[in-house]
């Protein structure tokens, strides 16, 4: 491992401001007999209904047997038992109801499940005027498992009369941007969650009074088609283990502790989460890796809130800072790989989430890789990928292709997650296969570090990961910083040591880049793309990538962003 540091921690054990802490679960209490009332035959048991339901779903829902909780999907199950004799090859679309279409998106296990659909509005008359052609995707979830989370308290929504006759409680909330309908059956929560924009119709954009449309058509085309009774097993608190060896230079800021002024306002700070929400993976392949801003650090663009140039605009190393804090800053986005880390989840952006004190901010955590490779001596840039991105557990994708966000399901006994990459390449990912329905295994090599934005060199060369919980009203964004903390700490073997407020931070010392072509001229540099220095580079986004089925969070209002940085 590089030397990162001109000091040393102890090797007593570090001490820390909070300890780390598990998440809070609800299980839900499932009533299988209630659910196979409808569909029990004379003597049998719920086992056995259920049992003919999967032999008849199997062939186009795989492993819906393994769903803890019943599934209700837009599918015609009697249909689809009577043809259960029949040899013929499986085709997804027969006997899906309401034109709706199964993606290759369909997750089961102990947690629950989840499942993505495409409605194509041109094939319904009466759709006819949504304004986009791109397909809407719905993503339905039947949750086993639940997260109280601590903080903000979630919207209670507001309840559906036209719906409440089949969905009794049923309940619409726009949250994150995403509109979404909870309501319980057999004990369990269901959401269905359709991505859109509080607004007016536009051209080319699904707005959420058009994505209720789709919501209610979507509700009343579910049947139950499947899953498996069990006994519930209590769940046991998750492990949190670390390392009782202490790094000599692993170090990091508390949990919520921005860059002072990076908040969504100068009076508002992050989110001081010490919970490990999963037993993940680092995400990088190898050590070290520096979490940190990419935005309030050098070469960042201070999102957009100003920045005082001191040297020449644009130069290489030129002194400048952000406006909101005044930190000497320098125009060489190499000069950022040193230790300690930084908490940037609520930084200062554009995008709804929950959990935030302003209730804005950025949705996840800028990851690093072990260095930086610039072109010749004269360059201000990091050459991206030349790092390795891992998947972070065992899962499945949800990606589209030409999609730039890669999402990883996560569905065991005690954790139910979904996790988000950015900034990879589109087209490299499409050439990988990395594809919605791919399983994967933790640490298989799924993309590598680079800067795409919309755009190739769009913003810093990093990765951008988030994670989300379900929650009563479906998936909502959560601090990944503690969780990456401790799964780093695994990857090297050691615990990291907490800078608390009041620390004196330690000097460090930054990995030097790698130079690719020492020779070669810096007149020779392609000219320097800007990381995002209109909105309308995020606007443009925007547009290409909005619809797919991925699911990527953008703005409701006329400030929207479309792609987190």
């Amino acid at each position: 491992m590089v030397a990162l540091v001109a000091w040393g921690f102890p090797t007593a054990p570090a001490v820390t401001a909070q300890e780390m802490q598990s998440p809070h679960l609800t299980r839900a209490t499932v009533n299988w007999d209630a659910a196979a009332s409808g569909i029990a035959e004379p003597g049998g048991t719920a086992a056995d209904s259920f049992a003919k339901l999967n032999a008849a779903a199997q062939s186009r829902f795989p492993g819906i047997a393994k769903s803890s909780v019943p599934v209700l999907l837009p599918f015609d199950i009697d249909a689809a038992r009577k043809e259960l004799d029949t040899p013929t090859a499986p085709d997804r679309e027969k006997f899906m109801r309401a034109n709706f279409h199964a993606t290759d998106f369909f997750q089961t296990g102990p947690a629950g499940y989840d499942a993505a659909f495409a409605f194509r509005a041109a094939e319904v008359g009466e759709f006819s005027d949504l304004g986009t052609a791109e397909p809407v995707y719905v993503l339905m979830s039947g949750l086993a498992l639940t997260y109280d989370l601590e903080g903000p308290p979630l919207p209670p929504g507001e309840p559906v009369k036209e719906l409440d006759a089949d969905f009794p409680g049923i309940r619409r909330t726009l949250h994150e941007s995403y509109v979404r309908y909870s309501f319980e059956r057999y004990g369990v929560p269901y959401v269905a969650a359709i991505y859109c924009r509080d607004t007016r119709p536009r051209p080319k954009l699904l707005t959420c009074k058009q994505a209720d449309r789709v919501a209610v058509r979507f509700l009343r085309a579910l049947a139950l088609a499947g899953g498996t009774p069990s006994t519930p097993q209590p769940i046991a608190p998750l492990a949190i283990d670390r390392p009782e060896t202490v790094s000599s230079d692993f170090s990091y800021f508390s949990p919520g502790s921005l860059i002072a002024g990076s908040g969504l306002k100068k009076d508002l700070g992050g989110r001081a989460d010490y919970t490990v929400y999963a037993h993940l993976r680092f995400p990088l392949k190898d050590a070290p890796d520096f979490a940190n801003s990419q935005s309030f650090n050098n070469w960042g663009d201070c999102d957009f809130t100003g920045r005082n140039w001191v040297g020449r605009r644009g130069a290489k190393r030129a002194a400048y800072s952000c406006k909101v804090n005044g930190q000497p800053l320098l125009f060489d986005e190499s000069s950022n790989y040193a230790y300690p880390w930084r908490d940037n989840f609520c930084e200062h952006r554009n995008f709804f989430v929950g959990q935030c004190p302003g209730g804005e901010g950025h949705q996840g955590q800028d990851i690093r890789p072990s260095s930086c490779t610039l072109l010749n001596e004269g360059a201000d840039r990091c050459q991206p990928y030349q790092h390795e991105v891992v998947a972070a557990h065992d899962g499945m994708i949800l990606r589209a292709r030409k999609q730039e966000a890669v999402f990883l399901f996560i569905n065991t006994a005690d954790t139910h997650m979904r996790v988000r990459y950015m900034h990879m390449s589109p087209s490299r990912l499409d050439a990988d296969g990395i594809v919605s329905g791919k399983p994967v295994t933790a640490g298989d090599v799924i993309g590598k570090v680079g800067n795409f934005n919309g755009h190739e060199r769009g913003t810093t060369y990093h990765l951008h990961f988030d994670m989300q919980v379900p929650t009563a009203i479906g998936w909502v964004f959560v601090n990944p910083y503690a969780t990456l903390v401790t799964a780093y700490e695994r990857l090297i073997g050691a615990r990291g040591t907490e800078i608390k407020d009041g620390d004196v931070v330690p000097a460090t010392a930054v990995v030097p880049p790698v130079i690719e072509s020492p020779g070669l001229a810096a007149a020779s540099i392609a000219p320097r793309a800007q990381t995002e220095e209109t909105a309308a580079v995020r606007a443009k986004s925007h547009i290409k990538h909005k619809a797919r089925h991925a699911e990527k969070p953008q703005r409701h209002h006329k400030r929207h962003r479309a792609s987190e940085g």
